[in-house]
């Protein structure tokens, strides 16, 4: 065998060198497939990864606008808030205002009824002190009548004269009594 033979041979045979038939069958699918794949495929994948891009991004700016309404809410809630907390200080402070109001009014009907209670005793104290210094000086009037009337020896049943010796005796124990106080 000739060497050119040999090589010629050796190259048919080799399974790293494909036969021509194979080349175009092979070319043949493979612009098969680079058809379909470009014709059919990539417009399909593009819309899925626009459609996709769109959802992320609506799913962005929903996000943006949901922490937008977010917080006007919270500052809302925050005013509102404040609002409620300066209420409650009014509130408060109105409350403390009525109960002094209350208080002053209670002390001051408290103090009333206690200068009428006072001045109802006074008065009740000066009816009695009359009404017993009054039953004194009769009692004195009679007990000093029978008194006179054992030391004079006569009989004082005439009420005038009884009555003078009892205004006299009177008199001076008063004016006696008012001598030793002072």
């Amino acid at each position: 065998m000739t060497p050119a033979i040999a090589v010629l041979a050796a190259e048919e045979n080799n399974p790293l060198i494909p036969h021509t038939y194979e080349l175009v069958v092979g070319s043949f699918a493979f612009l098969l497939v680079l058809v379909v794949v470009g014709r059919i495929l990539v417009p399909r994948i593009q819309k899925t990864l626009a459609e996709r891009t769109e959802a992320i991004e609506g799913g962005i700016k929903k996000a943006e606008d949901a922490q937008a309404e977010a917080r006007a809410t919270l500052e809302e809630y925050r005013a509102k808030l404040a609002e409620a907390r300066h209420e409650a200080a009014r509130m408060r402070e109105e409350a403390r205002e009525q109960a002094a109001q209350i208080k002053a009014e209670l002390r001051e009907e408290a103090q009333a009824e206690a200068r009428r209670l006072v001045e109802a005793a006074h008065a009740q104290i000066e009816a009695d002190r009359l009404q017993a210094f009054t039953q004194l000086r009769t009692e004195l009037g009679r007990l000093s009548t029978e008194l006179a009337a054992r030391i004079v020896g006569e009989s004082l049943e005439d009420p005038a004269r009884q009555s003078r010796v009892v205004d006299r005796f009177l008199e001076e124990l008063e004016s006696t009594g008012q001598a030793a106080v002072r």
